[in-house]
């Protein structure tokens, strides 16, 4: 019997970093990459579209297997995600997509109904799995685990720069308040809470550079 397809889980809160330093880890690696929470935003983007209310869990959990979800890579060699056919790359980047996708992943039938589809992009080489419950829940086989954070402070700045060089008009403030409201969100479901998995890596990127946490990551494979 052959050995399972090796597995990376990076796991984290929201601005913590996870989406990019998995990417060029994926990258550096020659591994496939698993964007998790493009998934639960696609679903909030679809559901956006239909006018769903995000306390109806049963219209959510239909829209969730109604979805169609596809990637694809872009001209720049970025990650592009269709929704129903659509480029909806942006939209999902957007804070309303990322509040969306927060209340719909506190559903335990649509995280059922997403599980098989995140499990299905294990293929070999290996894949880098970014997510909240990538180590705990979707693969807690995975023999490389790691939980990236970073003070609420930092990672509220991040996503300011991210959004002012969009010219998406944002407040310190607010952002560090939706993050801090997402992060006792996410902690505080019954399914699948953000916790760190058993014999994750911890690393705090709080003043670290990209290349720094990327090499402390590949550590983790290549010790």
């Amino acid at each position: 019997m052959s050995d399972p397809v090796p597995v990376l889980t990076i796991d984290g809160p929201s601005g913590s970093g996870k989406g990019t330093i998995s990417r060029l880890v994926a990258r550096r690696l020659g591994w496939h990459y698993l964007d998790s929470g493009a998934l639960y935003r696609a679903v909030g983007v679809a559901a956006g579209w239909a006018d769903l209310d995000l306390d109806d869990a049963g219209a959510l959990v239909r829209c969730t297997f109604d979805t169609e979800i596809g990637f694809r890579e872009g001209d720049g060699g970025e990650l592009r995600v269709l929704v129903n056919g659509h480029d909806a790359t942006d939209e999902l980047r957007t804070e309303t997509a990322g509040a969306a996708a927060s209340a719909i992943a506190a559903i335990p039938e649509v995280r059922a109904a997403l599980k098989d589809r995140q499990r299905a992009f294990r293929r070999a080489p290996g894949l880098v799995a970014d997510g909240r419950d990538m180590g705990t829940v979707i693969f807690p086989d995975a023999p490389y685990k790691v939980f990236l954070t970073a003070s609420a402070a930092e990672r509220a700045e991040r996503r300011y720069k991210q959004l002012k060089d969009k010219g998406v008009s944002v407040t310190m403030d607010g952002l560090l308040r939706e993050i801090l409201a997402r992060d006792a969100r996410d902690a505080s479901r019954t399914v699948a809470p953000l916790r760190p998995a058993e014999g994750a890596v911890h690393i705090d990127t709080t003043g670290l550079g990209i290349d720094a946490v990327v090499e402390r990551v590949l550590a983790v494979v290549a010790p």
